[in-house]
């Protein structure tokens, strides 16, 4: 079916001129699976009423957007580990989750440069703790991951190549499940880092776990390769190509979990289409425009400083339709509502940070 943008943006921009903040009587329901697939470098205005990425603006209006949504740090890596343990844990780089100060490696650049640098392997609980309590499963899903459990920096690299594969498809640095001691030890834990073939496996056997965690491909999440011998739709600086590579791959995923006996059961089940920042830090050498980050964060931490406005879409199954909610929120915000809707009632880090703003979000996560 062809899908007419012009229409989509059009609801799109109507359903953002009624937007309105959370309800504070607003209370949020169980649900059975959360699946939070996360996108790269990408802000609001780069994804929201763009034309080249169609698939992303049809389920933005036709579903929730949180239109003010906002990432913790530049560059990646901490944003992925504030989504499981509720803090950057003063990580701003993207050096390799063994890395420590002083370290002489070559996926540990900072570590002589950055003062104060801290170790990247954190040893607080983390989301994967809190499940495990109330016996709940987790699984993250990463594209191209070389196997389950792997802790490959990159894969493929000039290392490990593989044939008719770019180098740095995968990239442990989106990764942020294997910064946490309790995954690094444990290797029934690390086998929940599995690859995209086991997610379609679990989607068609009613396998999803409870918390899923949906990581494409470095082609396919918007972020982009310098490499050679690369799609021109993969090459970082084609922001158009990429938008619309990354469009498509993520509303593919959409409709394979929408299609799924899961999404189709009794249970409540939201989908959840985030990204990592947004592009403005280091993009193009000028200096980040605008607020940079909400609820929780601190302009005078290099680790917590804000990583910019970024776009963030909520599909539920049960839930309303058309929802747009203006609400602050960031990555500390989602890691509450997933804690809450799973009847945790411990927030880790700055989830707990309500006197800062960090609320649940509860008017997209409501159910009919």
């Amino acid at each position: 079916m062809r899908i007419d943008t012009r229409l989509c943006i059009g609801s799109l921009l109507l359903a953002l001129a009624s937007g309105g903040a959370a309800r504070a009587t607003d209370r949020l329901p169980r649900y059975d699976h959360i699946l939070v697939i996360i996108a790269e470098n990408r802000g609001f205005q780069e994804i929201i009423g763009n034309a080249t990425a169609p698939k992303l603006n049809r389920l933005a209006a036709t579903y929730g957007l949180a239109t003010e949504f906002f990432a913790e740090a530049h560059p990646s890596e901490g944003n992925y580990v504030a989504m499981l343990g509720g803090d950057t844990f003063g990580i701003h780089d993207d050096d390799a989750w063994y890395c420590k100060s002083g370290v002489a490696d070559r996926h540990c650049p900072s570590a002589t440069t950055i003062q104060p640098y801290v170790d990247h392997t954190v040893t607080a609980r983390s989301l994967v703790d809190q499940l495990a309590e109330r016996h709940l499963s987790w699984k993250g899903y990463f594209e191209n991951i070389p196997a389950p459990g792997a802790k490959a920096v990159f894969f493929p690299d000039e290392q490990s190549p593989a044939a008719e594969m770019p180098n740095f498809l995968y990239a442990s640095k989106h990764n942020g499940f294997i910064n946490f001691r309790t995954v690094q030890d444990d290797p029934a834990l690390a086998r929940k880092l599995v690859g995209f073939d086991a997610l379609i496996d679990d989607l068609a056997s009613d396998q999803l776990p409870s918390y899923a965690h949906i990581v494409p491909n470095q082609c396919n999440d918007m972020h982009g390769l310098g490499e050679t011998n690369i799609p021109a739709d993969c090459f970082y600086r084609n922001k158009h190509e990429l938008i619309a590579r990354g469009d498509e791959m993520i509303g593919d995923l959409v409709g394979k979990i929408q299609a799924s006996p899961a999404w189709s059961g009794r249970g409540n089940s939201a989908i959840v289409v985030t990204w990592d920042e947004d592009g403005d830090e280091g993009s193009d050498g000028s200096a980040p425009r605008g607020p940079q980050g909400c609820c929780g964060f601190d302009p005078k931490s290099s680790a917590n400083f804000g990583g910019g406005h970024i776009p963030t879409l909520v599909i539920t199954n049960h839930g309303p339709r058309h929802v747009t909610d203006n609400t602050p929120y960031n990555h500390y915000s989602l890691l509450r509502t997933t804690e809450e809707v799973f009847g945790i009632d411990e927030y880790l880090g700055h989830a707990n940070d309500a006197a800062a703003g960090v609320r649940s979000m509860t008017r997209l996560f409501q159910a009919r």
